[in-house]
């Protein structure tokens, strides 16, 4: 997806009363405030009440559900004949303001969600840099270039330590 994709559906979805925090690369990129590699999908973090809202904006501009092997209630991708693809992920707040998140045991703790970026001059909410650093790091066994490239950048641009398999994998900037 393109930045300008990004933004429109970032405002439509917040005119609409929906609240949604990026993630994932994009997440990445706001934080940054700029895009050092491409996207294909939107990870979007959305409260699972706003579900049935959300669905029936995206349903109107012609997204329909792209089946995946991993497809659940709270996590599922949307995807229009344009080629563009969000991929959702839905949580409840707990009484302490988290994000739970599906039914294994997964947390967006309260401070994952004061995650602040800019995409093309627009400000977006998104999940903190630290959060996105501790939810990727786990994947990096898989040496994933992309994953490396967001990771490091996000800890040379927020002074945050490292994930250990990152540290062997490169050598952080002084």
């Amino acid at each position: 997806m393109k930045a300008e994709d990004v933004i429109e559906l970032y405002e439509t979805l917040e005119k609409n009363g929906i609240s949604i925090w990026l993630d994932g690369g994009w997440g990445v990129a706001a934080l940054l405030g700029e895009q050092i590699r491409p996207h294909e999908d939107v990870d979007i973090i959305v409260q699972e009440n706003d579900l049935p809202k959300l669905r029936e904006l995206l349903t109107e501009q012609g997204y329909k559900d792209v089946e995946k092997d991993d497809t659940s209630t709270w996590n599922f991708v949307l995807g229009d004949e344009k080629g563009h693809l969000i991929d959702i992920h839905a949580f409840t707040y707990d009484n302490e303001g988290n994000g739970l998140y599906g039914d294994h045991g997964l947390t967006f703790p309260a401070p994952s969600f004061k995650g602040v970026g800019e995409i093309n001059g627009e400000t977006v909410k998104c999940i903190s840099a630290e959060q996105i650093v501790k939810f990727v790091s786990p994947w990096l066994y898989k040496r994933r270039e992309r994953n490396i490239k967001d990771i490091s950048a996000l800890c040379n641009r927020f002074n945050i330590s490292y994930p250990p398999d990152l540290e062997k994998v490169i050598k952080p900037q002084k």
